[in-house]
């Protein structure tokens, strides 16, 4: 449990009565579309913002999340509830998101759905209720493309793993911080998607995006490299260990599927958004019984706050793992949420 300061209590206070000029709280609340959300939803810069002030009061423990739970009806899926509490950010509330991989072509619907649910801290009563999948899709690689920043910022070569909307939204980001870049690199097992991808982004960017090959070219050209494709039990281990070299970072967002786990239980330092998080991932069988979790050195937050430092040599292999915290996902929501009341956006049902 976080204790919040006077400030922050305070804070609460005019945020609702804010709320409360705007809706009838305990009444009514306001649903947001995925449309409305972006266009409501912060740049790029600003989610950048946004996502660092909230990794920051992660490491420094100023926020409450339990670990997320889920349900698993099928092998390749999962639901999971992701509460958080951030004071620093007036944001309290709960993303219930799920998973399907096989849908777009089994389907042709999203592999990623959900909605998330935003409260007022004073009163605890629901104010809002949104899609939550844009926001999935910009805090995600926000946290990659932090994290590059603090691990490796004269990276001149990025990797991406994955095309679809996660990979997409990666090639955009990672230029914002990684100012040094020359070519980036990108794999899916899909080379249509490869190709849709880079003609959807390269016009956004001045970096240009190479098709690459095979992942062993990522691997061999890449000082940085990052994954978005799903989440396995049984890892699928396609960047091989021996591809991987001295002062490499790699920053999945798929915990331990795509590269190879020896890279990840040898690594110079193995770093995670959420100790607990990876825990529960490991405790569910996502690690070998054998040897479970790589051994934590530190938290992204806590890299990013500055209280345990990063890369000290140029030849450390940094593992940083992020597999996503709702800490984030709530704080853009809060974003979000305030600039749809101050805009009119959106449509109040009764509660």
């Amino acid at each position: 449990m976080y204790n919040a300061s006077k400030e922050q209590y305070d804070a609460f206070d005019r945020q609702h009565d804010y709320l409360g000029s705007k809706i009838k709280l305990g009444k009514e609340l306001l649903w947001l579309t995925k449309e409305q959300c972006i266009e409501c939803g912060p740049s790029i810069d600003e989610i950048l913002d946004i996502v660092k002030d909230t990794m920051i009061a992660h490491g420094k423990n100023e926020y409450e999340m339990p670990a997320k739970i889920g349900i698993h009806p099928y092998e390749d899926v999962f639901f999971h509830a992701m509460p958080a509490y951030v004071p620093g950010q007036t944001a309290a509330g709960i993303k219930w998101i799920e998973c399907f991989p096989r849908n777009p072509r089994q389907y042709g619907l999203p592999q990623t759905t959900g909605v998330q649910v935003m409260n007022d801290i004073a009163t605890g009563v629901p104010v809002a209720i949104m899609d939550c999948t844009w926001i999935t899709a910009m805090r995600t690689p926000a946290v990659t493309a932090l994290s590059a920043a603090a691990l490796k910022p004269e990276t001149e070569y990025f990797g991406m793993f994955g095309a679809g909307v996660q990979g997409k939204e990666h090639l955009r980001y990672i230029v914002h911080t990684l100012k040094k870049l020359k070519k980036i690199y990108l794999y899916d097992i899909y080379e249509d998607a490869v190709k849709k991808a880079i003609a959807e982004v390269q016009p956004e960017i001045d970096v240009e995006i190479v098709p690459a090959k095979d992942p062993k070219e990522i691997a061999e050209k890449c000082e940085t490299m990052s994954s978005a494709t799903i989440i396995l039990r049984d890892p699928l281990c396609v960047v091989k260990d021996e591809w991987i070299s001295p002062g490499q970072t790699i920053i999945p967002c798929d915990m331990n599927t795509f590269f190879d786990l020896k890279t990840q239980y040898k690594a110079d330092k193995y770093i995670v958004d959420s100790i607990e998080e990876h825990q529960l991932f490991a405790d569910m069988g996502y690690f070998p019984q054998d040897k479970g979790l790589p051994k934590v050195y530190a938290q992204t937050g806590e890299i990013l706050a500055g209280t345990k430092p990063g890369r000290e040599s140029a030849d450390e292999l940094i593992v940083c793992s992020n597999i996503g915290i709702s800490v984030n996902d709530i704080a853009v929501g809060e974003s979000i949420l305030m600039k749809a009341l101050e805009n009119g956006v959106g449509t109040i049902l009764p509660l």
